[in-house]
């Protein structure tokens, strides 16, 4: 399965980068409040959407673009990201990836996320391990919060939970040494696999978002759930990840924010 992910994601990737030097000349069209999509998006599914029906013909595709209404429980299922960070892409902000998972019967078992500006192939298969550019890698081991450096994502797209949002953000950013935002949930959550992230969070999250991330970070040694604590789902929308220790206080802390930042 793995082996057809990264054909798809690489597929994908060189229809981004064939468009970058026209990146001036792009058509932009409005799906709701910042958020965009390109026809480099549209091209980039239709070349994963071509390699998974020829490699994977009973397979379903649940993607950003073709958005079916439910992931099914039995046979494979492959999520896709054609391109996530869409508007980074647009703005020539090197931080956008294709990612790709694929789930068997409900379960992830493989994921690549290839982050197309710094060509870096982040993959993961259950059970082996999690790798960059074919080096094994491993969450941090960090456990102080007060040097970590924490990855996260701003909820654009749902500006109702903005308020919840920023008073997470505010007892968050008052524990660490630094919060990054970068614009790609997938990316964030590879990064947290390799460990240059200590943890991540984020609210209003699509399935194709991070179900690659998902396998990474769990294949890397680290820990991801929802906000309640729960083991992560695709549909849970909320997410905070990182090595045990960091996702533990995460977690505490933006719980901790939502009772108003008491324990």
């Amino acid at each position: 399965m793995l082996d057809i992910a990264i054909e798809a994601a690489r597929s994908g990737a060189r229809v981004i980068r064939e468009a970058t030097a026209q990146r001036e000349k792009l058509v932009w069209e409005t799906k709701g409040h910042s958020d965009f999509v390109s026809e480099v998006d549209k091209a980039s599914e239709r070349e994963i959407v071509a390699i998974i029906d020829h490699r994977l013909p009973d397979a379903i595709v649940l993607g950003e673009e073709l958005s079916p209404t439910v992931i099914a429980s039995k046979g494979v299922v492959v999520i896709a990201d054609p391109l996530d960070g869409t508007t980074n892409f647009l703005h020539g902000y090197p931080e956008y990836s294709v990612s790709i998972g694929i789930a068997r019967n409900g379960v992830l078992c493989a994921g690549v996320v290839l982050n197309v500006a710094r060509d870096e192939e982040f993959t993961a298969r259950r059970g082996n391990g999690a790798f960059m550019n074919g080096k094994r890698i491993h969450v941090s081991n960090l456990r102080e919060p007060g040097r970590s450096l924490i990855g996260t994502g701003f909820p654009f797209k749902s500006l109702e939970k903005l308020p919840q949002y920023l008073e997470q953000f505010s007892l968050v950013m008052r524990g660490t040494a630094g919060i990054r935002r970068a614009g790609s949930a997938a990316l964030d959550l590879s990064n947290t696999a390799c460990g240059r992230f200590d943890a991540f969070w984020e609210l209003a999250l699509a399935p194709w978002d991070v179900a690659a991330g998902v396998l990474m970070v769990q294949e890397a040694g680290g820990v991801i759930t929802d906000l309640d604590g729960n083991p992560a789902q695709l549909t849970a929308g909320a997410f905070v990840a990182g090595n045990p220790a960091m996702h533990a206080w995460l977690l505490n802390t933006v719980r901790r924010a939502n009772m108003g930042g008491k324990d």
